[in-house]
Formats: C-alpha cells, sequence, structure tokens
C-alpha cells in the first residue's frame, strides 16, 4: 500500500465541509509560503533589472551633469564678451571718435539688456534639450509630444503674433543701439525723450510733459537726434538793399564771441559758418549761418543765435525785412461828397414842380376878383 492510502485510513475520513450562511467568494488567507514565493519573484525580477535601472540613472545623471556644466560655460562665455565689448567702448572714450558715441552709463545699460537676453536664451535651449533627451531615456514616445507642442506653439503664433512682433523688434532693438534712455527720438507714432527701454515697450517724454507708451513691433522708422552730433541753422533775412560785405562781418562777429563764452563753446563742435545767401527776392535776401553742435542741444544755439544776431543788428543800423512801420497816407477828400445831389424840385418847369404846386381857385383863374 502505497503511502498517501495509508495516511489517508490513519487520520480518518475527512469532516464534512460546515455550511457557511456567506453566499461570497471564499476568503483565501495568504500562508508563510506564499509570502516567500512572493519575495522570490520579486527579488528575482529585481536581479534581472537591476542592470538596466543603473544604466537608465547614469545617463540620467551624465545628462544633467553635462546640461548644468554647459549652461555654466556658456553663460560665462556670453558675460565675458559682453564685458569685452565694453572695455573696447571705454578705450576710445577722450578721443575724437568718443564724442560721438554713447556714454558710459547706456553702454552699462545696453549691455546688461543684451546679456540677459542671450544667458536667457542660451539657458531656455541647453535645459530643454537636457529635458527631452532625459524623457527619451525612459523610452517615452516623444512624437506625440512634439506634435503638440508644435501644434500649440502656432496656435500661440497666431494669437499672440503682436506680443512676439514686440519682442523680437526690442530684441534687435537693443543689439542694434538704435537708442537708449536719454535718447531723443522720433518714432513715427510719437515723438521725445527716452525714460524707459524694454523688450516689448518703450517709455517717451513729449514734450509737453506727457509719456508715450510706444509698442517697439509698431515702429516702422526711429529718428534719432541725440546720436553724433546736430546742426543749428539760422536764416537771417534783410533788404535786398543792405552791404551783404557788412552783413557778413556783423554776423562774423557774434559767431567769434559766442564761440569763446560757456557753455556755448562745450555745446558748439564746429565753427560757426556763413554759408552764403540762401534766397534773394526783389525787397529781401536771406543769409544762411550753420553751426555743428553737441546732440539735442541745436534747438538752444539756434535761439542763442538770433537773440545775439538781433541785437548786432540793431547796434549796427541793419534793418530787418519790413523795417519800421509804414506810414499810410490818408486818402483825398472829395470836394463833391457834401454836395448834395441836384434834385428835381430845384426846377420850376419841371413837371415834378408843377405837380406840388398848389391848385389855384376858379376865381382867381376866370380874373374875377372876389
Amino acid at each position: 500500500m502505497s503511502l498517501p492510502v495509508l495516511s489517508a485510513l490513519v487520520s480518518g475520513p475527512a469532516p464534512s465541509p460546515s455550511p457557511s450562511t456567506s453566499t461570497g467568494p471564499l476568503q483565501v488567507t495568504p500562508t508563510l509560503q506564499d509570502a516567500q514565493e512572493s519575495a522570490t519573484h520579486a527579488a528575482s525580477w529585481v536581479e534581472q533589472n537591476w542592470s538596466t535601472w543603473l544604466a537608465i540613472g547614469l545617463r540620467v545623471l551624465l545628462i544633467l551633469v553635462i546640461a548644468a556644466a554647459l549652461r555654466v560655460f556658456v553663460r560665462r562665455a556670453i558675460t565675458k564678451l559682453i564685458d569685452r565689448m565694453s572695455r573696447t567702448a571705454e578705450a576710445v572714450d577722450g578721443t575724437s571718435l568718443g564724442g560721438l558715441l554713447v556714454n558710459a552709463e547706456r553702454r552699462r545699460q545696453r549691455s546688461q539688456a543684451i546679456g540677459s537676453v542671450l544667458r536667457s536664451v542660451a539657458s531656455f535651449l541647453i535645459m530643454g534639450t537636457a529635458a527631452l533627451m532625459v524623457l527619451g531615456t525612459f523610452e517615452i514616445n516623444l512624437a506625440p509630444l512634439l506634435a503638440s507642442a508644435g501644434v500649440a506653439g502656432v496656435a500661440i503664433g497666431f494669437g499672440a503674433r503682436n506680443l512676439v512682433t514686440d519682442f523680437l523688434s526690442g530684441v534687435f532693438m537693443i543689439l542694434e543701439d538704435q537708442y537708449g534712455v536719454g535718447d531723443t527720438i522720433d518714432a513715427g507714432v510719437a515723438s521725445g525723450e527716452v525714460i524707459e527701454v524694454g523688450l516689448r515697450v518703450t517709455k517717451l517724454r513729449g514734450d509737453n510733459g506727457e509719456i508715450w507708451y510706444v509698442r517697439n513691433g509698431e515702429v516702422k522708422r526711429i529718428g534719432n537726434l541725440s546720436q553724433g552730433w546736430a546742426t543749428a541753422g539760422v536764416d537771417v533775412t534783410v533788404r535786398s538793399s543792405e552791404d551783404l560785405d557788412h552783413v557778413r562781418s556783423v554776423i562774423g562777429e557774434v559767431a567769434e564771441t559766442i564761440s569763446k563764452e560757456e557753455p556755448w563753446s562745450e555745446r558748439l563742435w564746429g565753427p560757426i559758418e556763413i554759408l552764403g545767401l540762401d534766397s534773394v527776392l526783389l525787397d529781401s535776401m536771406v543769409v544762411r549761418v550753420s553751426a555743428k553742435t553737441m546732440p539735442g542741444k541745436a534747438g538752444s544755439v539756434e535761439r542763442e543765435l538770433r537773440w545775439r544776431i538781433k541785437r548786432a543788428f540793431d547796434a549796427a543800423e541793419i534793418r530787418i525785412v519790413g523795417g519800421p512801420a509804414a506810414v499810410v497816407e490818408d486818402e483825398p477828400v472829395d470836394p463833391s461828397a457834401a454836395v448834395a445831389a441836384p434834385s428835381a424840385l430845384g426846377n420850376p418847369a419841371s413837371p415834378q414842380s408843377e405837380a406840388t404846386a398848389p391848385i389855384p381857385s376858379p376865381a382867381a383863374s376866370s380874373g374875377v376878383p372876389k
């Protein structure tokens, strides 16, 4: 007899299962053997995949380290490049070329703006590429993500095209140094002194104190009145009968005097030139006077020149066009204006006089005395 049959006979008949009042599924209690089997399977699964996990972790760590090191290197390179540009600009201060460049504060602001934009773009590109490489390491399909990002980018681009245009225009405006804080510009839609420069909006202070907010994307042309130098031009209009040599000498004395006085000697960047006759008319002629001045100071120089030339002309008895007011002569009095027009009643033989004569009585008409 086999061993299983013998053990069954010794143990006796198996007890019948007791009736259960529950109609639900049977609850199986996990045993120690089941726990051991689960632990064995988990250990074997970990043993089989630990090398893959380690490789993925090392790859992710390597990507992050390389991205961080590249980001630091690129940012330092950009900072050194901006500093070198600033030092090169500072080296020409005090020379003839230095007067045509912007001041140190504006160079510093422009360098900071350019450096900030370049560092932000570099960080975005490097870290974005690293994030995509990390997702690819985990075997995540990037095609749907890139497709969704492309569609979202197109939608955002159409919806915020004005914002993108303003931002790109601001970036190129800063890179090309079209204008800066303190400059006086004519932007077409508004003009005035620049008080703040941003990547999207430029703030201008108008002549009457108003503040203009100009979007960079709306500016089609820019006239910078503060870079390089300015030209002060004055037209002196005198009578055609004046002596031109005398007029030239008087204006020359005024130019020599103003060029030696402060603060006009600093604002004048060249000698005041008498260009000659700008126009000759029947009763007047225009003498053109021009001078190269400091940027933004042409208006004050023109007003001072007009003031001094007028005083010098008065002292030299040179008449400006018009001279003293002309005397208006009275028109001759017509002697017949006070005489009344002839009346038809003045002639007793006229029909009007006869019509107004009294009607004679019948006795008078027949000749019989009353």
